[in-house]
């Protein structure tokens, strides 16, 4: 079979399991669609959690941004996994003791106060809203290249079969399909990796490939990779470019960011006891650390290959792979110098996105219209969102890891985005409508309402994914930096200090949002040619901005509340409650 119809099999047969998922457990009341009825087994929520959290940034960009970045990179690498142990330590079993369905149901409780509930609900869109544009963008790119559809219609695509489980199985229909899903991309992620470590190194286990010496030859892979880096003008791929603050805020936000994220939260909500809470924190754990340890392996093999694949080698006669990718726009090349041969070196070939003429040029490569004007030898654009799925290309492995590849790929993406939305629509439907503006709807019209909120939410999630602002790893990460900057403060200190009250909670809440979302639309979307770090905030980066703004909530929430009332009694037997041992 040829690989698009393999892709097609593949990619076809999983979205069956995913649906016939949804149909079986089909949610029939409110506590089944947000907390999926608090029944699932530690070892499937597990499974659940670390689908949910290995996002499309996760499978598709963080091993394309640390092959492009190299050492700069793991700092992706490092928050979220340093995140994740924060989030088992100091949050999740408290937060499920207090056995609430959301987030904002925590904050509007704890802080005694609707407009805290409705500020954090405010938090909560913009962060998932921001998370879901990198997933859909990711979508996009597996089915456009794969299954040879515009990117456009595969973000549509990818809408309708989220639409079908979110909406009819809610979270008891999400958690038991992202199970699957965990099963599809670890299987996608492990096995050509397994393959090219094989073929480069000769040792079947990425993580010691990874630092073994290449085949028939004494050189190490990783100091080869440094000397061909440094040849074509990038810098050592184990050298750290970045300033040491801003690796060390960038590292942070993701890590505080992760502890703060909804969607992840809301799984341990989804156990019967804090026990088990505890129990599926640390298969997550190990779950994720099968795809998170393989990555920077997954990396290093990826830029070799890629570098071996295509430099200086004739246009006419480039592997097919590359002209794959550049039909769909993810690759382009320019011909600076007219000698017909693919130069990759640093430097810029497109500013921005490739923009194409109708036309074709000499060679039959697509011409780009919006090449810079600079006297840089790099002739290659490469979008770094395509380095995973692509790698299996390149190391010419056989159809069906490729097309395992493509499954593993929107599997990551659409478990991801599923849960996004899921807190999307019980912070509507439960904590702006239940609980603040229609107390008296019953259960069976919140549940409708819910309904529509993901509905609806799924819309607003494809345009994100049809107009992306950045790399999926990068959206992502200001995902992170916002969450960090909300979240994480209130509901640290909402646990473990009784004195912090509604007053300093909101006042930090919104400085956190607002700081960090400003500090990131300035640079990122609105002032585009300022962004470098002469004109960062003491050299920190957009990405990393988030560390920022969460000082800033501690700080104003902690000042706000002791200038202010404390907490009344009621409150402290609460938090009292939350921190006693079962």
């Amino acid at each position: 079979m040829e690989v698009q119809e393999l892709t097609y099999l593949f990619v076809g047969l999983s979205f069956a399991v995913y649906i016939g998922i949804a149909i079986w457990s089909r949610a029939e009341s409110t506590n089944d669609f947000y907390v999926a009825g608090k029944g699932v087994h530690p070892v499937a929520n597990g499974m659940a959690t670390a689908a949910d959290w290995m996002s499309a940034a996760s499978f598709l960009s963080m091993a394309g941004l640390i092959a492009f970045l190299g050492k700069d990179g793991s700092v992706y690498l490092m928050g979220w996994t340093g995140g994740y142990v924060l989030l088992a330590l100091f949050l999740a079993p408290y937060l499920r003791k207090f056995g609430k369905f959301t987030v904002p149901d925590f904050i509007g409780e704890r802080y005694y106060s609707s407009f805290a509930r409705k500020v954090a609900v405010l938090c909560l869109i913009f962060i998932s809203f921001t998370y879901i544009a990198g997933q859909m963008r990711g979508v996009g790119i597996v089915f456009s290249r794969f299954l040879e559809v515009d990117i456009n219609t595969g973000v549509v695509i990818g809408m309708g079969i989220v639409f079908f489980y979110a909406v009819l199985g809610g979270m008891k229909g999400i958690t038991y399909t992202q199970v699957a899903q965990y099963c599809v991309l670890i299987f996608a992620y492990l096995v050509p990796a397994i393959f090219i470590s094989i073929l480069m190194t000769g040792n079947p286990v990425p993580q010691l490939g990874f630092g073994s010496t290449l085949v028939d030859s004494p050189v190490y892979l990783l100091d080869k990779l440094d000397q061909v880096t440094v040849d074509l003008g990038f810098n050592e791929y184990t050298q750290n470019s970045k300033s040491v603050i801003d690796i060390f805020c960038i590292t942070a936000a993701l890590m505080f960011g992760t502890a703060g994220l909804p969607h992840v939260i809301v799984r341990f909500f989804t156990v019967p006891t804090v026990a088990d809470a505890r129990k599926s924190a640390g298969y997550a754990l190990i779950f994720i650390a099968l795809l998170y340890t393989t990555a920077p392996a997954v990396s290093a093999f990826a830029r070799m290959n890629l570098i071996d694949s295509i430099q200086d080698k004739e246009y006419s006669s480039a592997p097919s792979w590359f002209k794959n990718w550049e039909e769909i726009g993810l690759i382009a090349w320019k011909d600076k110098n007219l000698d017909g041969a693919i130069r990759y070196s640093s430097g810029d070939a497109v500013k921005g996105r490739p923009v194409y003429d109708t036309e074709r040029g000499p060679s039959g490569e697509r011409i780009v219209l919006n090449s810079p004007n600079s006297d840089n030898e790099n002739e290659v654009y490469i979008d770094r969102d395509i380095i995973v799925l692509a790698n299996p290309e390149i190391a010419e492995l056989p159809g069906w890891v490729i097309a395992l590849v493509a499954a593993g790929g929107l599997a990551a993406a659409l478990s991801t985005a599923a849960g996004l939305l899921l807190v999307i629509s019980s912070s509507i439907s439960h904590d702006l409508l239940k609980k603040t503006y229609m107390p008296k709807i019953t259960e069976r019209q919140e549940l409708f309402f819910a309904r529509v909120s993901a509905a609806v939410a799924i819309a607003i999630a494809g345009l994100f994914g049809i107009y992306p602002p950045a790399f999926v790893a990068q959206v992502v990460a200001f995902a992170f930096g916002l969450a960090a900057a909300t979240f994480f403060p209130v509901l640290f200190m909402g646990i473990f200090s009784k004195r912090l009250n509604k007053e300093g909670a909101i006042a930090g809440m919104l400085v956190g949002l607002i700081f960090t979302a400003t500090y990131i639309i300035f640079f990122k979307f609105l002032y585009v040619d300022l962004n470098t770090s002469e004109n960062w905030l003491m050299s920190i980066s957009p990405e990393g901005i988030g560390f920022i703004g969460m000082i800033l909530n501690f700080v104003v929430a902690i000042l706000v509340s002791s200038a202010t009332k404390p907490p009344p009694q009621e409150v402290l037997d609460m938090v009292e409650m939350i921190r006693q041992p079962e």
